[in-house]
């Protein structure tokens, strides 16, 4: 008997210790910010004495005005938050959600808010809220986490040591799109900072993250999922977890289905395609090389046209294979028009490209290619002479073709806006000769 009110004295101990040492803290900061304010008020107290002598200092009159409303503001938001941290502790549900939202507003305005909320317990209850199934209060707290997550690594950690990945929604059919949308801004924001604890080897991202992008979901919150794909990517030791979980698949499928989100899927790809796993996994896709290079023909997405031209250098580096597979898909004319009227940088990388193709075109040609004199069969009215005069010809032929591309590639690029220079245009006729 004596054990078990021991025990109990003990539990009621121990509730009141955590309680006392909560409100000191508040008291604390509380004290702190009335002593600036006291400070503050004794000179704006000589400062009014002196303004009194002289009639030219109304404007600083207001000023000080306004300073000390300030001040005063300051108080009551240290109030506010007095007042909110002791009812996500301790009250009830609706309280915990009225907390939540004032806590938000806080966390938006004060900097220094954000950092003492977080001493004080506040995100480990507000992870907590976002489990519930009550729309108004998950919303509440997860908007709450997104501001307190806004500048501060420590914040992001203490939430991912929180568990705040264990509570994504396992189903976002059964998520309204605004509570989603949500979710993805915080998850992009917890993503930014270099943390074990934010992972793709967590199942729960990667499913949440393509679930999304799989989904007839809005613009933005896709939008969102790939700046989370797009940090993840960055870190070489996540691409395992990411081709695995078919990430490839799902950003070339964007990649070409969507203008707007192109760019930053391929950006993504981008980081991937250095990995041995990202190439791999690329250069087994059915939608390689053909979306790539049909990317190379958006004439308003510049940047994209960058990106894509990128990839395809790295998957026909070193390959012969792939090489190949991008001849057949009819990627050569589509380079040339890209060197003629693409950024400074899409030239520079598909000229790169172009120069693969016509090294190895002349490799396949090697010795034995071309006319043979030695192998003109016996009896063959052929004159070596003849057949140097044939050679010439055919030359002169491939020449005017070219040429006339070259001028219908040119006659496309001035209709658009865009100048071709004609010296650029003749090097060029005079490099692809051997094609």
């Amino acid at each position: 008997m004596s054990t078990s009110s021991s025990s109990s004295s003990s539990s009621i101990w121990s509730v009141s210790y955590r309680k006392l040492k909560f409100f000191s803290r508040i008291r604390r900061f509380l004290q702190s910010k009335a002593v600036r304010k006291g400070s503050y008020g004794s000179s704006s107290t000589s400062d009014n004495s002196n303004k009194l002598r002289t009639k030219d200092n109304n404007d600083k009159d207001e000023e000080d005005h306004q300073l000390v409303m300030e001040k005063e503001s300051e108080l009551d938001g240290s109030v506010v938050l007095q007042k909110s941290v002791k009812r996500l502790h301790f009250g009830s549900w609706e309280e915990k959600e009225m907390a939540a939202i004032a806590i938000e507003q806080l966390a938006k305005e004060d900097v220094k808010a954000r950092k003492l909320m977080a001493e004080l317990g506040v995100i480990h209850m507000l992870v907590s809220m976002v489990a519930t199934e009550v729309v108004g209060r998950h919303r509440a707290a997860i908007k709450a986490l997104i501001q307190l997550a806004n500048g501060t690594s420590t914040n992001k950690a203490l939430m991912l040591e929180a568990g705040i990945l264990s509570k994504l929604p396992k189903d976002i059919n059964v998520v309204d799109e605004q509570t989603t949308q949500e979710f993805a801004e915080l998850l992009l924001s917890l993503s930014s900072i270099s943390n074990t604890d934010f992972c793709p080897s967590k199942p729960e991202i990667l499913q949440f993250l393509i679930g999304i992008l799989e989904s007839p979901c809005s613009f933005e919150t896709k939008e969102l999922c790939l700046g989370v794909l797009y940090n993840l990517s960055a870190v070489l030791e996540n691409a395992g977890a990411l081709v695995s979980n078919g990430v490839v698949h799902t950003l070339l499928n964007l990649s070409s289905s969507f203008k707007e989100l192109s760019e930053k899927a391929l950006a993504a790809l981008g980081h991937l395609v250095v990995t041995l796993m990202g190439k791999k996994a690329m250069e087994d896709s059915s939608m390689v090389p053909q979306n790539l290079i049909e990317i190379l023909t958006w004439e308003d997405k510049p940047k994209c046209i960058e990106l894509s031209v990128y990839i395809l250098m790295i998957l026909a580096h070193q390959s012969s294979t792939q090489r190949d597979k991008m001849s057949k898909a009819g990627i050569v004319p589509v380079l040339v028009e890209v060197s003629l009227v693409g950024s400074l940088l899409a030239q520079k990388r598909a000229m790169k490209l172009l120069q693969w193709f016509k090294d190895e075109r002349q490799t396949k040609m090697g010795p034995h290619s071309g006319p043979q004199t030695g192998r003109v069969p016996l009896g063959s009215p052929l004159h070596p002479k003849e057949a140097q005069e044939g050679k010439k010809m055919m030359k002169n032929l491939v020449k005017q073709s070219l040429q006339k591309n070259m001028e219908m590639i040119t006659r496309r690029a001035n209709a658009g806006g865009g100048g071709v220079d004609s010296s650029n245009l003749k090097s060029l006729v005079s490099k692809s000769l051997t094609f």
